[in-house]
């Protein structure tokens, strides 16, 4: 696998192009903000009516309706939500490309599915940070950077992947590590690492042990604290050194019962579960589930987020987090501004 760095890409490559973030979301603000703070001329591509409109003026961003920023932009990064990709793209982004524009994701769902097929004159690439888009702003502000994944798709123009290098220094990635891959490689183990392990694993085990702890009896709050509150210990130490690195800080008991019982909460059940997991990203099954789930406006999703909200261990979190008022003033994510 290639790895890039700053050294490595040439930012002129972007002073005299026009760069439209279409969507203001985790991704869309961090990216919108870093590039502009970069030097990079920068708007920002929203519906009339969006909410994010005056979040992104009061940042000092220029905002413009999505079609129009798209004519503007020499490289246009979609930054909207997967489910709502094609139907933008194809009202509000297609009339707009010409033969060497740039078309750039966050994400290769969408290309990598063929729910947008881009036409040949085209280059398209993707720049992913490996981290939510608050960490890729905070991370930024702070002189530092997230690390990111550049995929080229279609390189008409010839020089695609500079362009994307350069794009990818400019939000701070290569102050960590730009690395190579493709747009399915990207796809298909981001989505199986959401559902099997950072999302739908690691949840469904902080509840299951809740859930076993209280119905055995013991406090909600202990139950919390235990199986929530301490995750975040746990997986700092990961993130700084690696496994090994935590069960060094750890205790030997807790070592121990680390590697003894580990394995019989994820057994073969569970790994026989994510090979189908793996099999269902790899088919395009969950796509197009996920791709249908929208376009029938969301019941089941609607009502599986209504259901996680209403879990005790929701309420237990709000109240206990209230006595930790230095939690607040950490928040990486604020409504209120992206």
């Amino acid at each position: 696998m290639k790895i890039y760095y700053d050294r490595d890409a040439d930012l002129s490559l972007l002073a005299k192009k026009k760069v439209a973030i279409i969507g203001f979301g985790s991704q869309g603000h961090a990216h919108a903000l870093n590039l502009r703070d970069s030097g990079v001329d920068v708007r920002v591509g929203l519906r009339q009516n969006s909410p994010s409109w005056a979040k992104a003026i009061n940042q000092g961003l220029a905002v413009a309706e999505t079609a129009q920023a798209a004519r503007e932009a020499d490289i246009i990064m979609m930054l909207t939500p997967d489910e709502m990709m094609s139907e933008i793209y194809q009202a509000q982004i297609a009339p707009a490309l010409k033969a060497g524009k740039s078309l750039a994701f966050g994400h290769g769902f969408n290309i990598h599915f063929k729910f947008i097929v881009a036409p040949p004159d085209v280059n398209v690439f993707m720049i992913a940070p490996k981290g939510p888009g608050h960490l890729v702003r905070s991370e930024y502000t702070q002189g530092r950077g997230v690390p990111c994944l550049l995929a080229v798709h279609q390189d008409p123009s010839g020089n695609t992947h500079q362009v994307g290098l350069a794009y990818g220094a400019a939000i701070g990635g290569g102050r960590a590590a730009i690395l190579e891959t493709t747009f399915k490689e990207e796809t298909e183990t981001d989505l199986f690492g959401e559902q099997s392990v950072l999302c739908g694993g690691l949840t469904e085990l902080i509840r299951a042990g809740f859930e076993t702890l209280v119905e055995a009896g013991y406090a909600p709050e202990m139950a919390y604290f235990e199986c929530v509150h301490e995750v975040k210990l746990i997986v700092d130490l990961i993130y700084e050194g690696g496994i090994r690195n935590m069960r060094y800080s750890v205790s030997n008991t807790a070592e121990y019962g680390d590697m003894t019982r580990g394995k019989k909460v994820i057994g073969e059940p569970s790994r026989a579960a994510m090979k189908q997991i793996l099999a269902d990203v790899q088919s395009g099954k969950f796509a197009n589930e996920w791709i249908q789930e929208y376009r029938a406006g969301l019941p089941r999703f609607r009502e599986l987020r209504a259901e996680a909200e209403r879990h005790p261990i929701e309420a237990v979190g709000n109240r206990l987090r209230s006595f930790m008022p230095w939690l607040e003033s950490q928040r990486l994510v604020d409504r209120a501004k992206n």
